[in-house]
């Protein structure tokens, strides 16, 4: 039988300080995985290499002074104190410093893949299909018993409870998650390519994790499966902060799965509410339009139009008449002095007239051959002679010229 023993708590407290007493000051570089902000200010993360693993802590007054932002995958150098947290049992480096130490493997891994697949186009902006606003069915890429496509089903129930759901099920973590994850979407196009339409727009993703547990969406056969959808693909992988290549492959990224659900998802409340008020700001505008307009024709009634058209058409019928007086009597003074002019042209024409010289008691004398008789001697006795009066004709003998 054992007499001396200690309580759990005396057990721990012998450790913390035995742990703190002899590592009050350590120096530990490792890459950094499960790195969480918390919403206290405080940054919780932990440290690894291939062979183990280390909780650490920052807090937020040693934060602030930090040039950069710590990421999974960082190799990170940190320096500190080991703490031991006894309601958990459990021990962590208080972070007082940290730098770092070079891009995690991982990272760097990601980043040249990325590099890659930008360069084939897998990325750009104009390879990316709009999403249909009112979809039918919804097809879900993701572990069918995982929290993310519980959060889906949630909201999808709550905003367009009208939509079918599909679910596809793949394992999301794991060596077989990637090649798992590309056969249903690929499965799905095929289905479609034979005529039966099981999604109008995927959801691809899952809840958050450390970066190891997100790497099956930046497996290269996952992000050009993504890419080679016909149809639209969401990625919706982790939390806001996390990201996968999937994400810049996909046709619209989600920071997470229950946002990735309220963009494939019109609220059709909100839809109602917005057509009955654009119906009614319609009806509206008509009426005040048609308002508007009678009172713009109301003074265009019968009456009113002949008094408008009477004023409009009596000045100018005045002018009319005006201008028609002023041809006339313009015309009629024309016509005097033309009319003057000829009767005294004709008057000197009838002045000339030999008819006026004849009325006179002239005659015309002309000899037998009808040369006229200008010179008596230019007739001999004995001629024959015709005289021309005004009115008749005379014929005489010459007896005697003088």
């Amino acid at each position: 039988m054992i007499e001396k023993h200690l309580t759990i708590s005396e057990l721990t407290e012998k450790i913390r300080i035995s742990l703190e007493g002899s590592f009050s000051f350590v120096c530990a570089e490792g890459e950094v995985s499960n790195c969480r902000p918390a919403s206290s200010g405080h940054l919780y993360f932990s440290l690894k290499d291939s062979g183990a693993k280390i909780d650490a802590v920052m807090f937020k007054n040693r934060l602030k002074s930090l040039n950069f932002e710590p990421k999974d995958g960082m190799l990170l150098r940190v320096r500190g104190s080991l703490s031991v947290y006894a309601p958990r049992g459990t021990y962590s480096i208080v972070c007082e410093e940290m730098e770092i130490a070079g891009a995690g493997e991982i990272l760097a891994m990601l980043e040249k893949r990325k590099q890659k697949l930008a360069a084939e186009g897998l990325f750009d902006n104009e390879n990316k299909k709009p999403l249909p606003r009112f979809p039918s069915v919804v097809g879900i890429v993701s572990s069918p018993t995982g929290a993310a496509v519980r959060d889906i089903l949630n909201i999808l129930t709550r905003r367009a409870s009208g939509i079918k759901v599909i679910i596809l099920p793949a394992v999301v973590q794991g060596d077989d998650a990637a090649a798992q994850i590309a056969a249903r979407i690929k499965q799905v196009n095929q289905w479609r390519e034979q005529g039966f339409n099981l999604a109008d727009v995927l959801i691809v993703g899952r809840g958050g994790g450390s970066l190891e547990d997100l790497l099956p969406f930046s497996e290269e056969e996952v992000v050009r499966a993504v890419f080679e959808s016909e149809i639209p693909v969401v990625s919706a992988v982790g939390h806001e902060i996390d990201w996968a290549l999937c994400d810049f492959s996909a046709d619209l990224r989600a920071p997470t799965p229950s946002a990735a659900a309220e963009l494939v998802s019109e609220n059709y409340d909100a839809v109602s509410d917005f057509v009955r008020k654009t119906s009614e700001d319609l009806i509206n505008s008509i009426q005040t339009r048609l308002e508007r307009a009678k009172l713009l024709l109301k003074p265009f009634s019968i009456q009113d139009m002949e008094y408008r058209f009477r004023a409009i058409l009596q000045p100018r019928l005045i002018r009319f008449d005006d201008a028609k007086e002023m041809l006339i009597n313009a015309v009629s003074e024309k016509i005097t002095v033309f009319k003057n002019r000829i009767e005294l042209t004709s008057a000197v024409l009838e002045a000339g007239s030999p008819l006026a010289v004849m009325e006179r008691g002239f005659s015309v004398v002309t000899d037998s051959s009808g040369n006229v008789v200008r010179n008596a001697q230019s007739v001999k006795k004995g001629d024959v002679l015709n005289i021309k009066p005004l009115t008749g004709e005379i014929t005489a003998i010459v007896e005697s010229i003088k």
